[in-house]
């Protein structure tokens, strides 16, 4: 009878426990950086805006198009509209793509800070403890025990710093993706090599990014204005003021113009160096991995201590962390060329 009393309740509380533990694993998201990019193109709001926007323009070009009664006027306004509409939809992508990049960056790299400063504040312990018994057998002077205290001290900050920053971080990432919950991001691809041409990308650079292409239209609309001006039945003024229209327009269009070849100039640039600090970084990563193995060696050999085996252990990991900022910095120097150039380098963007 008592054995009949209990098995429900105790069913019951394995089922709670299991429904509990099922909840807190669903409430974690496991992301990659593609899937976070795909997912904030699929369903973020402002691409959804961009989209909207899109169908708006061409039914109002198609309306435009069709309806007999349109002056010439309204019918470059109709297609100027789509025209803008298309290319924001692209604009649109590139910068989502280019925040989501920088955000799940920022988290990633975040949390491996917080692995590899917990490994910096043990050694420090370490080297603090080492300091103190050197000090009661006279081989350390206070000053030294202060030193080692000191830097386990701002390791221990920096480690809590970061601990605050990763939650913080995560959900501005989450919201950013429309998710909530804890967030596991995965290491991030390699990025892929910058395998275009400063030339190739500043080839027809106006066609690709808005505000140079509004400032082509403002020049036809200008220009269109002037045409329908230039005849024996409008106002001299009108015509005169027209031309002035254009003359600012047209001003304005080249000033765009050099401002974007310049931006696009310093983004292929930057993203130059980018590449070339991730082989920098390999090469320093290398060295430090045949570091650690000669100080394992050493330690076998008795002539190194556990300590300089862990100090070792330490500088590899901070070199591997090195090597995952040079790559991601690759990631947000080829982000930022896209945005610049108006065409996908990351491989990101469907």
């Amino acid at each position: 009878m008592k054995t009949r009393i209990h098995t429900p309740a105790l069913l019951l509380l394995t089922l709670s426990l299991t429904s509990l533990a099922s909840g807190k694993a669903a409430a974690q998201t496991v992301l990659d950086l593609p899937a976070a990019v795909a997912r904030a193109l699929a369903s973020g709001p402002d691409v959804t805006t961009s989209r909207a926007n899109l169908q708006k323009a061409q039914a109002n070009y198609a309306a435009t198009a069709a309806d007999p009664t349109s002056i010439i006027t309204t019918k470059l306004n109709a297609k100027q509209g789509l025209e803008s509409a298309q290319l924001n939809v692209l604009s649109t992508k590139l910068n989502v793509m280019q925040t989501v990049v920088g955000g799940y960056i920022n988290a990633y790299e975040t949390a491996l800070k917080v692995d590899l400063y917990a490994a910096q504040q043990a050694l420090n312990s370490r080297t603090l403890a080492i300091t103190q018994a050197k000090q009661k057998a006279g081989t350390a002077t206070a000053l030294d025990v202060t030193k080692a205290q000191n830097t386990l001290n701002s390791t221990a900050q920096d480690l809590s710093d970061a601990r605050a920053q990763l939650p913080i971080l995560e959900a501005q990432l989450g919201k950013t993706l429309g998710l909530s919950g804890d967030l596991k991001l995965q290491s991030l691809p390699k990025a892929p090599a910058l395998n275009v041409t400063l030339a190739s990308l500043q080839n027809n650079l106006d066609t690709r990014l808005g505000n140079v292409q509004q400032a082509a239209q403002s020049v036809a609309s200008a220009q269109l204005t002037v045409d329908v001006s230039n005849n024996d039945y409008t106002p001299a003024r009108t015509l005169q003021d027209a031309q002035t229209a254009l003359s600012n327009a047209q001003r304005s269009l080249q000033d765009a113009q050099k401002s974007a070849q310049n931006s696009l100039k310093d983004a292929y640039r930057s993203a130059q160096n980018a590449e070339k600090q991730v082989g920098i970084a390999a090469a320093s990563l290398s060295a430090n991995q045949t570091t650690l193995a000669q100080t394992q060696a050493r330690l076998k050999a008795g002539t190194a201590a556990a300590v300089d085996v862990q100090s070792a252990q330490v500088n590899v990991q901070q070199a591997q962390l090195t090597l995952t900022q040079a790559q991601d910095a690759l990631w947000k120097a080829l982000a930022a060329l896209s945005t610049a150039s108006g065409q996908d380098l990351t491989g990101l963007v469907k």
